[in-house]
């Protein structure tokens, strides 16, 4: 049976954003289907104790950007660690994810572009005719999921990832479940893959 990831993440997030293609290699090296849930993360957080980036202990927020620096010199993978255009909104770009999925598109060109879009190429992502042009670049009809973005079943489906999340036990993203068992942060992907390709069964708390 083909094992199933579901993957919650946001494009505002650069955990999310430094994860992506390392599971997406994971999901391909396992045979597992990846499932996409772009989350809106402040209710999650409002919901399980978290805080906004803003209203964090000053001793969090420093080390968040110390970690950072961390993890681009770990990855080789160049990005702005405080990109121009952040923090954003990103509900309209998760939207228009959802947009595409709901119409029946791969994102797994898409998906990547947006990241980038935001932590290399520091373009403005809050932009409608911004994400427009990138999902036209990559091959989708930009300008139609950008409306798509705002019907009423892809609204509905953001809320319903974010209802997901918390009953999945999701906190944070990025979180990728196997069978029920939650793998919080890119850094918990090498557990993901152990589990993965070990066919034992899933942790319970």
């Amino acid at each position: 049976m083909t094992q199933r990831i579901d993957y919650f993440f946001s494009l505002a997030s650069p955990w999310s954003f430094l994860g992506h293609d390392r599971l997406m290699a994971v999901a391909r090296r396992a045979g597992a289907d990846v499932v996409f849930h772009p989350v809106a993360l402040g209710p999650v957080f409002a919901e399980t104790g978290g805080l906004p980036l803003a209203k964090r202990a000053p001793a969090r927020q420093r080390l968040r950007l110390v970690e950072l620096q961390r993890w681009r010199l770990k990855l080789g993978l160049d990005f702005h660690i405080q990109p121009t255009h952040w923090p954003f909104d990103a509900s309209l770009t998760d939207r228009l994810v959802i947009a595409a999925l709901l119409d029946g598109h791969s994102v797994d060109a898409l998906l990547p572009r947006l990241f980038s879009g935001v932590w290399q190429k520091q373009e403005d992502l809050a932009e409608p005719a911004v994400l427009a042009a990138l999902a036209d670049e990559v091959g989708l009809p930009g300008a139609a999921l950008v409306t798509r973005a705002d019907a009423a079943d892809v609204v509905e489906a953001y809320a319903g990832n974010g209802a997901l999340a918390l009953a999945s036990d999701v906190f944070g993203a990025p979180s990728y479940v196997l069978s029920g068992e939650v793998f919080w942060g890119q850094d918990r992907i090498d557990l993901l893959e152990d589990a993965l390709t070990s066919g034992r069964a899933p942790f319970r708390p």
